[in-house]
């Protein structure tokens, strides 16, 4: 298969496409696969009872983790109905670095009377080693003005910290897509390229490899792309490899502007 699966979206199921891909290929393993909550992909593939979901999430994960390079990464969207179950089969094979909740701003319009209502998503980060590629300078906070004045003090002149910004924290504030937003596809959770960005660029060094296997709207392949890396992923649904490959023909060519 030499180098010819980088930069390419496999429509097929990733069960049978992750056994194509060479052992210690991939730089970040960036999952997104379905939540188990019976949502309509074009296919039964989030309609699983709960002991077939998490067979088939050890299933993927056993055929996934092989590819990572020594140092690599996984970030895995899930949501906590699942979360707890996913993250042991993960600890048993990674070490887990961060829980994040992904704050997705939903409005507060009613909801449930008989429990709280659901706003978040979580994020598992793991790594393979101890060594793992961290880029924390590519994806710092700048300080506001306000605050870069009242840290005018001598002890503070040539503090790093306070010139490149801080470090993000385990809550991302982040708007969910609405129909408005200019990125937004006809796909039920599509992720913001903000967030997926913000992966790439603090865990994959540039020219490396994403891996996403299970593609969506394809908005890893785009986010790499913007910023310059390569990506290789699945998706079942032809409709939604149609969609990616538009994606993907939409942005420049040299984009790795758009990425800083």
């Amino acid at each position: 298969m030499a180098d010819s699966w980088r930069n390419q979206v496999f429509c097929e199921d990733a069960l049978q496409g992750l056994t194509r891909l060479p052992d210690g290929s991939i730089d970040l393993l960036l999952a997104d696969p379905p939540y188990g909550l019976g949502k309509d992909y074009g296919n039964d593939s989030d309609k699983l009872d709960a002991t077939a979901y998490l067979d088939w999430m050890t299933q993927w994960v056993d055929l996934a983790l092989p590819k990572l390079k020594p140092n690599g990464s996984l970030y895995i969207f899930l949501t906590w109905r699942y979360s707890p179950e996913v993250f042991v089969i993960l600890k048993q094979r990674m070490s887990m670095m961060n829980e994040i909740i992904w704050d997705r701003r939903v409005p507060s319009m009613g909801g449930s009377v008989r429990k709280y209502s659901s706003v978040h998503d979580t994020i598992g980060f793991f790594v393979k080693a101890r060594d793992y590629y961290f880029d924390l300078d590519a994806i710092r906070i700048p300080y506001d003005a306000a605050t870069k004045k009242a840290r005018s003090r001598k002890i503070f002149e040539g503090a790093k910290w306070l010139e490149l910004g801080f470090n993000p924290k385990d809550v991302w504030s982040v708007s969910r897509l609405h129909r408005e937003h200019a990125e937004r596809e006809p796909h039920p959770t599509q992720k913001p390229l903000e967030i997926i960005e913000r992966m790439i660029k603090a865990s994959c060094p540039p020219g490396g490899v994403v891996l996403d296997p299970f593609m969506g709207s394809g908005t890893t392949a785009v986010a790499a792309k913007r910023c310059g890396r390569d990506f290789v992923g699945f998706e079942l649904n032809p409709d939604y490899c149609a969609m990616i490959q538009k994606r993907l023909a939409e942005q420049p060519e040299q984009a790795l502007a758009a990425c800083v």
